[in-house]
């Protein structure tokens, strides 16, 4: 049988093809991404879910004229290998290579870019309203909307908006009842009961006055492609109901839709996970963070933990099942997720909001409005801070110490280690008289003997690590590690002192005046942005006490930074072990 996906590098060569031609070029695809990813790594399940309905949307539709929005963004590897980059496919995610999510300035088959996620809506009527300004009636803006992403207030929004307008849009709900982990709230009972016929209530869709129409078998391609062309005759705003199942086409991927997310290497043909020897190594800070939750709370009846659909990601999963009545996962709703979390602190409850750091970002007002403002002492845990790897520009948790440390009565904590990090959950559990936000990093930290006995942490107080004479440096967080090690490979005596600051407000003003009366120059070092960070906080203090020592601020500079790994993006903000040592070595001899 010949291959039609080498032969297909645009949608233009798709649109050669027979309709009967399609469900071929659909197990090719499915192929293709399997053959990659088992290899490379990445998001699979998502990807493979839709692959039909990325043939068919492109097959119908007349892209890159007419404009197609992936919601979340995780689900376009197909759509990327269609749309001219094949070849280069397999530099998906690495440095230097393409995105792991559609990205404007990569190809103009991606229309907006989508990292996070209940975007596409807005941005599409955004688009439609554009069209209709512009007097083309005749281009179609088409918004695929899945993973669990509906059930977010910002799609609601703009479906509010879209419903009223008589826009050319067509929302496409790619329904597979799972994001990450499976999607709960009552959204997903009632789509449940629309796909098995047994929702006796209005439409909701019909009510926000879209014209409906499915549910649909989405890997039916054939008649995917019949209701899309039908639908394309259709005025004014659509909603499509479509029925997949993620990682659909590789068994292992379907059977466990949570592992299979974005499952790491893998064997192409079995499915199998390629085994990894982790007894010897410590645990991710995640992992840290979901046992010390579950061993607090049964000694502390107060304690709730709530997560905006990351209970695997973030590890809140270990509470859900020790004590499901406390442990909350609130769906795609990091706004829900913080004000839920302060109205329960209103109570007495002592309540964890663990969010992704740059997911923390979509709730910025709520944490100043409703937390911060009424000093109300919810407690944040801030996971993938810093520099997270492949998941690039969207994901990279650097700007949390910048966007948090303007805001008036929030105490921000940044771990060394998994004990510390343990450490201060147990001192915020036991009173505070501020919120907290708590921030560690993505993955593996260096303690393999971590579960040791509580200790309190006295709020706003660093530590000296080790003790020098004329250059000091500064670090807070996990990457103060980097430095110590760089510190111990240089053969100076006593020069270089390090001192884990902990706290980034309040800053220990007591340590700061030691350290700025002792050494000539201070380096301060974080794995968040310069501008407005924990540098930034430094350079105040030197400036409110008229202090004149040089200092020299490391961490990640006013730019976006790209994907690749941890080590390689450490490199290239010159905050790896090896850049620390250069800068030293030069502040030494100079």
């Amino acid at each position: 049988m010949k291959n039609l996906l080498s032969h297909i590098n645009s949608p233009t060569d798709l649109r050669k093809l027979s309709k009967k031609e399609l469900p071929q070029v659909a197990q090719e695809l499915r192929e293709f991404i399997i053959d990659i990813v088992s290899v490379k790594e990445g998001h699979l399940g998502a990807s493979l879910g839709v692959v039909d309905l990325t043939i068919a949307l492109h097959y119908v539709f007349n892209t890159p004229k007419d404009l197609l929005v992936w919601d979340v963004g995780h689900q376009a590897y197909g759509h990327k290998i269609l749309t001219e980059r094949r070849e280069v496919f397999h530099t998906n995610r690495q440095k230097k290579g393409i995105s792991g999510f559609p990205k404007r300035e990569e190809s103009e088959y991606d229309t907006f870019g989508v990292g996070h996620s209940s975007t596409a809506i807005s941005a599409a009527l955004g688009m439609a309203i554009a069209s209709k300004l512009q007097q083309n009636f005749t281009k179609q803006h088409i918004a695929v909307v899945g993973d669990a992403s509906i059930a977010s207030g910002m799609a609601f929004e703009a479906m509010n908006h879209a419903g009223v307008t008589d826009t050319n849009i067509l929302i496409i709900l790619n329904d597979n009842a799972i994001g990450i982990d499976p999607s709960v709230g009552a959204l997903k009972m009632y789509l449940t009961n629309v796909k098995k016929g047994t929702q006796k209530q209005d439409n909701i869709f019909e009510a926000l006055n879209f014209n409906y129409s499915g549910p649909i078998d989405g890997h039916d391609i054939i008649a995917v492609v019949a209701e899309l062309e039908r639908l394309k005759t259709v005025k004014g705003p659509k909603f499509l109901h479509v029925i997949t199942t993620k990682g659909k086409g590789l068994q292992k991927a379907e059977e466990d839709q949570v592992k299979y997310h974005a499952p790491g290497k893998f064997d192409k043909f079995t499915g199998e996970l390629k085994p990894k020897n982790t007894a010897h190594l410590p645990p991710k800070f995640q992992d840290v963070f979901g046992h010390t939750i579950v061993e607090l709370a049964q000694k502390n009846e107060k304690i709730v933990g709530i997560t905006p659909a990351m209970p695997t990601g973030s590890s809140l999963k270990f509470m859900m099942e020790a004590i499901p009545d406390r442990a909350f996962d609130v769906g795609i709703a990091e706004q829900h997720a913080v004000t839920l979390a302060a109205g329960m602190a209103t109570q007495g409850l002592v309540p964890f909001c663990n969010v992704y750091s740059t997911f923390l970002q979509r709730a910025y007002d709520q944490v100043i409005h409703d937390v911060a403002l009424q000093n109300l002492p919810v407690i944040f845990c801030l996971d993938r801070a810093g520099l997270v790897g492949q998941d690039g520009a969207t994901h990279h948790g650097v700007f949390d110490l910048a966007y948090l440390r303007c805001i008036p009565n929030l105490i921000i904590f940044a771990p060394f280690d998994e004990v510390a990090l343990r450490n201060i959950m147990y001192t915020a559990q036991l009173g505070l008289a501020h919120p907290i936000a708590i921030r560690y990093p993505r993955g593996r930290g260096s303690v393999i003997d971590w579960k040791k006995p509580f200790q309190n942490i006295e709020i706003g107080k660093g530590r000296c690590l080790i003790s020098g004479s004329k250059v000091a440096v500064l670090s807070i967080g996990y990457i103060g590690n980097l430095a110590k090690a760089a510190i111990n490979e240089l053969d100076v005596t006593d020069e270089i002192g390090l001192y884990d600051m902990q706290f980034v407000k309040p800053l220990d003003e007591q340590l700061l005046h030691q350290v700025f009366a002792t050494y000539e120059t201070i380096v301060t070092l974080e794995n968040g942005v310069i501008t407005g960070g924990f540098g930034s906080a430094i350079v105040e203090f030197a400036s409110k006490h008229t202090y004149s020592n040089t200092i020299q601020m490391l961490g990640v500079p006013d730019t976006f930074i790209e994907h690749g790994t941890v080590e390689e993006l450490h490199e290239e903000c010159g905050i790896s072990k090896e850049a620390i040592k250069k800068m030293l070595i030069f502040l030494l001899d100079n």
